[in-house]
């Protein structure tokens, strides 16, 4: 923080306004988003009429002149003027209120959050604030906040289009549509040429996998403002899901041309990874997907690593290599693929040092006997997520480090690069005859595991699975003996599966399907077969080789361009031909079932 006198700082400190600590250098959402910019021309325009007003203060100029700042996007002189005026009158509500906005053209959330605090509290008349506020509440993932303060805001500017958008995005990522759409809807018979509700009416209609009539209202938006880039990166992930990926990837570049904002441009080359993964495009694909690591995205994880950042073109032989797994723990497996090439490259003299979950690290260091594998630790810092690993902080012996999806530019460029490996974890094999035996004990039949859901299916990801009673053709196969490899609490699935259709899903005793995941390797490879939708466990018995089939969501990337699954080579994969279209999907799974049993 600037230190301009020791009035400022006290002043700052006052409140808890603290110097933001240094982020090295270096993941999609619906964009039916929150509106409101808090350092556009109109916004500033009436932060500085309201200032004007102050003329007698001897603040006036000092704020004046942080709004001049600001409107030549220098957030950090605009952050100077702001404490300097504070160091004159610390309960100037407007100051606060101008140095919140410049710390969020800063892109410092944690601190811009706490002045904007100090500026509703010192001006709890100004409605306006209460939006902003709300706006960065959202934005970090408060989205209980937000609500709030957008009732507020809206309960002042009842006729508000931008406040009944906001209000009904947070609705909607609470999922709570139905009040979400009650809220548009009224917006939409006051302005029915409002492009931003047609587009928010349309996101939720996406999260609810109704692609067809969302991209209806994407389309509506885009004829009322056809710049309005949002409502055409949301249109083109709508017929990525539909499997126009021609149209997808159109949409997407010419949103990419319109971006206005760092973050959103970071969320359309995601985007557009996606789509050329899901293309086959798979060099395009990963350099985009470094996009992931851009701390212009809030979602984005900042990862603890001293060390300098490997590129594509640096060799790897004969160095010292650390490895930190991120995304979900299904995607640690799924990546881990590329370890033994990794380790190929790295050569005799070299070494690799591997962090991943926890639950992890028994598997992994089974696998890979050479490799110094220990576990990863991820926290919130203020808004950020935060990845560490203790065991690998401050090693001198450390040469280089990536996250470990960075080297599939160097490794997976094509499909054809995937090796025709049938594993690459390795379960323990005492543990897989000891399953064998207690298999022995379940009802008679083929040995099926059964795996349904992921643990986060709120929001937008509950399209990616069937419901659970659109199993019944399966279920009722003859011949199999369904067994629980479905993590979490699935207690109303297996009742619902006992009482309507007299199908008992046995339960293998002595295993926490959640966190002994070393077990759980042994456990699906003494099956004869697991099925069900991509995640952790699904990977984790195709990564040891056992026989498995992945329900897979239409535009799903992790297909790279196949109707398969490259990265597990004995993987059968069925592929949905939409989201509303589950129900045949699954009695295609039902007859591949009847005939393997």
């Amino acid at each position: 923080m600037p230190r301009n006198s020791a009035k400022t700082s006290t002043a700052a400190a006052a409140l808890g306004f603290v110097a933001p600590a240094a982020s090295p250098q270096p993941a999609v959402r619906p964009a039916g988003e929150i509106a409101g910019d808090a350092t556009s021309s109109a916004a500033l325009g009436r932060l500085g009429a309201a200032i004007s007003e102050l003329r007698a203060l001897a603040v006036a100029p000092m704020l004046q002149r942080a709004l001049d700042a600001l409107r030549r996007e220098d957030a950090k002189s605009g952050t100077d003027w702001a404490l300097k005026a504070l160091g004159q009158d610390p309960e100037s509500g407007m100051g606060w209120y101008v140095l919140a906005v410049a710390r969020e053209k800063a892109g410092d959330f944690a601190n811009s959050l706490k002045a904007y605090q100090s500026a509703l509290a010192l001006l709890p008349d100004q409605s306006q604030i209460a939006n902003d506020l709300g706006r960065l509440a959202y934005r970090m993932g408060m989205k209980e906040v937000a609500e709030q303060l957008f009732r507020r805001y809206l309960d002042a500017r009842p006729d508000s289009q931008e406040a009944a958008n906001n209000l009904a995005c947070t609705l909607r990522d609470l999922d709570r549509s139905d009040e979400a759409i009650e809220i548009l809807k009224a917006a939409l018979k006051a302005k029915p040429d409002n492009a931003m509700i047609w587009n928010t009416l349309g996101t939720i209609l996406y999260n609810q996998g109704d692609l067809a009539n969302a991209n209806i209202f994407f389309d509506e938006a885009l004829r009322l403002d056809p710049g309005f880039y949002k409502a055409r990166y949301n249109r083109g992930n709508a017929r990525l899901g539909v499997g126009d990926l021609q149209g997808a990837l159109d949409d997407c570049e010419v949103s990419m041309g319109q971006v206005a904002t760092p973050d959103d441009r970071a969320m359309i080359l995601l985007a557009r990874s996606n789509i050329k993964l899901a293309m086959g495009s798979l060099a395009e694909g990963w350099d985009d997907y470094e996009a992931r690591l851009d701390m212009a995205l809030v979602e984005a994880t900042q990862f603890l690593a001293r060390y300098p950042l490997w590129t594509p073109e640096t060799s790897l032989e004969s160095k010292r290599f650390l490895l930190m797994a991120e995304q979900g723990l299904g995607d640690e497996v799924l990546f881990a693929n590329m370890i033994p090439d990794i380790l190929d490259a790295l050569g005799p003299d070299g070494k690799l040092m591997l962090a991943v979950e926890p639950r992890l690290v028994g598997l992994f260091q089974r696998s890979f006997a050479s490799v110094e594998v220990a576990g990863h630790a991820t926290y919130k810092v203020g808004w950020r997520k935060v990845r560490g690993a203790a065991a690998f902080e401050d090693r001198p012996d450390i040469d280089l480090w990536a996250p470990i999806a960075s080297p599939l530019r160097r490794f997976r460029r094509t499909v054809e690069t995937f090796p025709p490996r049938d594993a690459f974890l390795t379960a323990d094999p005492a543990r897989v005859k000891h399953w064998r035996r207690e298999l022995a004990k379940a009802p008679k039949g083929r040995k099926v595991g059964l795996l349904w859901k992921s643990m986060k299916i709120e929001n937008s990801r509950a399209r990616f699975y069937s419901p659970f009673e659109l199993w019944a053709p399966l279920l009722k196969t003859p011949g199999v003996s369904f067994v629980n490899v479905q993590y979490g609490d699935c207690a109303a699935e297996i009742e619902w599966a006992q009482r309507n259709l007299g199908v008992d899903i046995w339960s293998p005793p002595g295993i926490d399907l959640k966190n002994d995941l070393d077990d759980l390797a042994a456990l699906t490879l003494a099956l004869d077969l697991t099925v069900g939708f991509a995640n952790a466990t699904s990977n984790i018995a195709a990564a040891v080789g056992a026989p498995t089939w992945i329900i897979s969501a239409p535009g799903a990337w992790t297909r790279l361009g196949t109707d398969r699954m490259p990265w597990y080579p004995t993987v059968r994969a069925f592929v949905s031909p939409g989201f509303d279209r589950w129900e045949e999907t699954m009695a295609t799974v039902a007859k591949a079932l009847a005939d393997f049993a």
